[in-house]
């Protein structure tokens, strides 16, 4: 036993787990983690932010980009309130964020006695929107709660963990047990028979088809070897996208898979919900679905799948490719079948301009390694469909949850976790200006991140609608901006106004060279809408057939 504050032994846990970088915004409830922040400031980093918000999301963009734990801390009540946007988001995007927040004293504790920051039920809240979550009550339990969250966060499903921890809790000194290493992580095992199943159905498959999501990042070798022994075109949209490279003749977008999804007659998803397929394509008896999904209780929300491998992909996916090579039947390569459907896509794409320019550019300057944070504006759109990605983790997206504002803080948290790589933030002004505080947080701590503001003075897509489906009745979605060229210099950062491809490639080169942020506005007007290929029309399948997938 040795004597130190809860805080110490908190701040030691994480260091002893690998965990290298906190962001946060101290308070009077947490002073006492900060003091033990700066006792181990050569072995933690605390990036300091303007927002909660921005604490949070920056957490969201490290572990998004990382596959490690991105770890933030904010005051109880309306510190953590403000930092729940991101919380859902990591949620939605299976991201290891660890949330560490403050708490009112212990004696006061469900007596609503109006603490400061006191909210009702704060960590029935934290649980609700994460995967696990628990209070810290004294400093002997510190180690060992504080080791726990981040085995939760690492074993089965990748979801956000929170801690809470009381004011008097915190500050308390007491005797702490020895600091834990990493704790086992604990994950269903792979079922060797329901896998070999599934290996005689692909191998026998005559037109399979593969889906991934973010739970297929860290396979990205064996589902490239999977499609190629199969024959099998490969979809990644959003979450999904940089586990085969875009560049591979076998991997498509949504309107691709679509068009080919009448004829498939075998499924595979790898980390993957299978959504927009089994709830707008169609399904029907001639379709074999199989997933590769490490939550048992996420196998049948949609549809129940004929074959359910509960497994972590990385452990069920050598074993599948393995097995899949025993099986399989002679197969012609597809490739000039499929270099042709790319043409048919591009063509399809073709109308999508000037966002097919910009991304074009950003994708060039970017190069081999770089990173890209999409945002809900129409150039981030259109990227999930049109714009090549190379690599896992270099993608970053909010999933189904579409949180407006995410961009900009996110991808500060990206370009932390990976300082000697390119970052690129595209982002509306709307959106942008949900963060914009944290222009100061990025050029204090010279966060060297390149942030393409799309402007168009308005909320763009709600506008559309407005015009388009409710007769013009615009309400509410036009914007007053400021000179954001000038807003970026008076923060200290590099502002640049680029109104061409051409400008905008030289102004990123110009942002790349910089050691601080540098941020690009792009003035453009109404864009073309690429949400027509969002979901697709049902090609197969009867309507109680998808009424049958709705229920489950």
């Amino acid at each position: 036993m040795q004597q130190m504050t809860t805080a110490e032994a908190i701040v030691r846990t994480l260091i002893a787990h690998g965990i290298d970088t906190v962001f946060g915004l101290p308070g009077v409830q947490n002073d006492a983690l900060y003091n033990a922040f700066y006792d181990h400031r050569d072995e933690i980093r605390v990036v300091h932010t303007r927002h909660e918000q921005g604490a949070a999301y920056m957490a969201l963009g490290y572990a998004l980009s990382t596959d490690r734990a991105g770890v933030y801390n904010v005051v109880p009540g309306p510190g953590f309130l403000n930092g729940t946007a991101a919380l859902s988001t990591a949620y939605a995007t299976n991201a290891k964020v660890l949330c560490l927040t403050g708490e009112i004293p212990t004696k006061y504790l469900g007596r609503h006695t109006g603490q400061l920051h006191e909210i009702n039920g704060q960590l029935d809240v934290l649980r609700s929107l994460t995967k696990w979550a628990a209070r810290i009550d004294s400093t002997a339990g510190a180690p060992s709660r504080t080791a726990e969250a981040i085995r939760q966060l690492n074993s089965g499903r990748p979801r956000p963990v929170g801690l809470e921890c009381p004011w008097d809790v915190l500050a308390a000194e007491g005797d702490a047990p020895s600091i834990p290493g990493p704790l086992p992580m604990s994950n269903p095992p792979v079922d060797v028979e329901t896998l070999e199943a599934a290996a005689r159905k692909l191998g026998r498959a005559e037109n399979p088809m593969i889906f991934v999501g973010r739970g297929a990042m860290n396979v990205s070798e064996e589902i490239t070897r999977l499609a190629e022994l199969l024959q099998a075109p490969v979809i990644g949209y959003r979450t999904g996208r940089g586990v085969l490279d875009s560049r591979h003749y076998l991997s498509h977008p949504n309107p691709a898979a679509h068009k080919l999804w009448p004829k498939v007659d075998v499924v595979l998803a790898v980390g993957s919900r299978l959504a927009i397929p089994q709830l707008y394509w169609g399904v029907d008896e001639h379709l074999t679905t199989i997933r590769i999904e490490v939550d048992a209780r996420a196998q049948d929300r949609i549809a129940r799948p004929d074959i359910a491998i509960t497994a972590r992909s990385e452990n069920a996916m050598p074993l599948l490719v393995e097995a899949v090579e025993t099986h399989n039947r002679v197969r012609p390569s597809r490739e000039t079948e499929m270099r042709a459907l790319r043409t048919e896509t591009e063509e399809m794409f073709a109308f999508l301009e000037p966002q097919t320019s910009f991304l074009r550019v950003i994708r060039e300057e970017l190069g081999e390694d770089g990173l890209f944070v999409e945002e809900l504006t129409q150039v981030g759109y259109a990227a999930r469909q049109i714009m090549p990605v190379y690599k896992p983790y270099t993608f970053i997206s909010t999933g189904y949850q579409g949180t407006l504002g995410w961009g900009f803080p996110t991808a500060l948290g990206v370009k932390v976790a990976h300082p000697d790589k390119p970052v690129i933030s595209v982002t509306g002004d709307g959106g942008f200006m949900f963060g914009v505080q944290e222009l100061a947080t990025a050029v204090q701590h010279r966060i060297g991140l390149v942030t393409l503001l799309f402007n168009d003075n308005a909320y763009g897509n709600v506008k559309r609608m407005q015009q388009k489906l409710y007769g013009n009745r615009v309400i509410a979605s036009d914007l007053h901006n400021p000179d954001f060229v000038r807003m970026a210099e008076s923060f200290g950062a590099r502002g640049i106004r680029a109104e061409t491809p051409e400008e905008l490639r030289q102004a990123i080169r110009a942002g790349f060279a910089e050691d601080g942020p540098t941020l690009v506005e792009i003035p453009v007007g109404e864009m073309p809408d690429v949400d027509r290929f969002k979901r697709g029309a049902r090609v197969r399948g009867t309507a109680e057939r998808s009424e049958h997938a709705l229920q489950w």
